[in-house]
């Protein structure tokens, strides 16, 4: 919306009258709005946006010139960019038909041109982005970014933002390992199993989360560590001689939250949380 003004001058007898001084404002027919199908990000997750273009006016809007600052804040050196465009991804359709006279010519930031919208009509405008490195991570993170369109027919931007929250919660991997790797009838071995939480909340009891596994062969004088602490047959897990399962207890298992921290660079590293179970026996 831009705003004008406009003043009389009224001249007789060498002597000069001004009016008063009117005031008014020019709307732009073109309006903009800016969606995502997905309601929050991960590292990695590719984002699919979607602008939305609607032309109240009669007369079409030719040749506009979308600009997507792809969440750009600054860091050191420069902008950082935690989204990067996905090349050919690009879909533009005009009242529900394709536009193919559109060219990106820049992606960082995402830079569309020849973006045509029909009087009393709308056009679409659907990419996607990729989230990397220097994305929020932490909990209570989010990309803002804003899409901004200008052309000659427009008196000034039309813009529309979003925020995208960061997905929230923990993320879990688990490992195996063997010691040794090669044993006898009567020996002893030790797997320990790893458990990493790559997401920005603990792992609570609340998550429930539960280890089983099948020990083949089956172990005897079985002895099991959490975190290097001994735990009670019955209690905290259940192992059965015969069939070699051993499961862990509802609750018993809780994984703090990742560490993140920022490299030099502006991006993020991840220092996931852990828990180690260790399962200690003789080979029958």
């Amino acid at each position: 919306m831009a705003t004008f003004t406009n003043q009389a001058v009224l001249t007789y007898g060498g002597t000069q009258v001004l009016s008063n001084t009117t005031t008014g404002q020019i709307v732009e027919s073109l309006s903009a709005a800016k969606t995502s199908l997905q309601q929050s990000y991960a590292s990695g997750d590719r984002i699919t946006y979607i602008v939305t273009l609607q032309n109240t006016c009669s007369a079409p809007l030719a040749d506009l010139t979308l600009e997507d600052d792809l969440g750009a804040y600054e860091g050191p050196g420069g902008l950082l960019y935690p989204l990067g465009y996905e090349e050919g991804s690009l879909l533009v359709l005009e009242n529900g038909v394709r536009q193919t006279d559109v060219t990106v010519t820049e992606t960082s930031p995402l830079t569309v041109t020849g973006i045509d919208v029909p009087g009393n009509g709308g056009a679409t405008v659907i990419y996607t982005a990729l989230v990397n490195g220097f994305a929020p991570l932490q909990a209570s993170g989010a990309i803002v970014n804003t899409v901004s369109l200008t052309g000659a027919q427009l008196t000034q931007p039309v813009t529309a933002e979003h925020t995208l929250p960061v997905t929230e919660g923990p993320v879990l991997t688990v490992s195996k390992t063997l010691d040794p790797l090669t044993v006898s009838p009567g020996e002893s071995i030790t797997y320990t199993l790893t458990i990493e939480n790559y997401g920005n909340a603990e792992a609570g009891a609340g998550e429930n989360a539960v280890i089983t596994d099948t020990v083949q062969p089956v172990l005897t004088d079985l002895s099991v560590t959490y975190n290097g602490a001994p735990w009670t047959e019955g209690g905290q897990y259940t192992y059965s001689a015969q069939t070699g399962v051993f499961e862990t207890g509802d609750g018993v298992i809780t994984v703090p939250a990742a560490q993140f921290t920022k490299n030099p660079d502006g991006s993020a590293s991840v220092v996931p949380g852990t828990a180690v179970i260790t399962l200690q026996g003789t080979v029958g």
